[in-house]
């Protein structure tokens, strides 16, 4: 009788997900010539195609298809076991340092559930932009650190790769203005380089309209209509619009959300709070 490899589904599933070997390879810290010998082998065990390539890059096959729902249900389980029976009573303190705009929404059900399953653990919450994030984890202010990365450029470990979107106002007009306003969270802001050498090589003038590490306020200008900002794809609210070539804007560059753990404090705070961050951010781009 045959026995199906976790390592192999679990590989299954985040190039289903990504519809990428090379985003997968990201993801789960693998060559991608690692990922495509691992479908493969799964290919040959099951006796079939899971993927095939179109224009929009891998898309999975009937078979895939009848294979990914119970595939997720069967990593689910897996890490639902391990949890439940090496479970112990966790005491200490974690601090975590997010990014503005990671808090509200990707990571707050990652808070609450950690919250719930470690009431004992005191955590201390630091916001702030990614760069200065790092700076805080090298200097041992914080002990976790969700960031947002350039695609490639860092150590951590890659729990997602998302598109860096233009947004605007409902059926704004700020990106048709001559100097495009431009309101970001701060002048620290992760995305700020990419966005500007986006504009450069287009040739486009801008100006900021707002930089003062508010992000309710940087909310507030693009829904006025006084700028546009850009944001991940994910954390784009639903009363906002996505902005792209069509209203003469320059594509932007995908970033990596990373996690970074302290070198020096990796105690069962820690590393439990990173075990939740991974487990919540995958089941988020499950139900996407």
């Amino acid at each position: 009788m045959r026995n199906l490899d976790l390592a192999l589904i679990r590989t299954f599933v985040a190039v289903a997900d990504h519809a990428s070997m090379t985003a997968a390879a990201n993801v789960l810290n693998l060559t991608q010539s690692a990922v495509s010998q691992q479908v493969k082998r799964l290919e040959e065990v099951l006796g079939g195609a899971l993927f095939t390539r179109g224009r929009r890059g891998l898309a999975v096959t009937d078979a895939g298809e009848r294979l990914l729902g119970k595939a997720r249900r069967l990593l689910g389980l897996n890490d639902e076991i391990w949890s439940e029976m090496t479970a112990k009573v966790t005491r200490g303190s974690v601090r975590l340092g997010v990014p503005y705009d990671l808090i509200g929404t990707s990571l707050a059900p990652v808070l609450k559930a950690y919250t719930e399953a470690c009431p004992q653990v005191e955590i201390s919450l630091v916001c702030n932009s990614s760069p200065r994030l790092l700076e805080a984890l090298e200097r041992g202010e914080i002990d976790v650190a969700v960031i947002e990365e350039p695609l490639g450029q860092s150590r951590g470990e890659c729990l997602g790769i998302e598109r860096l979107v233009w947004v605007g106002a409902r059926a704004g007009n700020a990106h048709l203005k001559p100097v495009l306003p431009i309101s970001m969270v701060a002048d620290t802001c992760a995305f700020r380089p990419a966005v500007l050498s986006a504009l450069g090589e287009q040739g486009k003038q801008w100006r900021t309209v707002f930089e003062n590490g508010n992000i309710e306020a940087t909310t507030a200008t693009v829904r006025t209509d006084l700028a546009v900002t850009a944001w991940l794809a994910s954390t784009v609210p639903a009363d906002l619009d996505i902005l792209g070539a069509e209203e003469g804007l320059p594509e932007l560059p995908p970033f990596a959300i990373n996690l970074h753990l302290s070198r020096s404090q990796a105690d069962a705070p820690v590393l439990e709070l990173a075990r939740h961050i991974r487990a919540g951010l995958v089941r988020q781009r499950q139900a996407a």
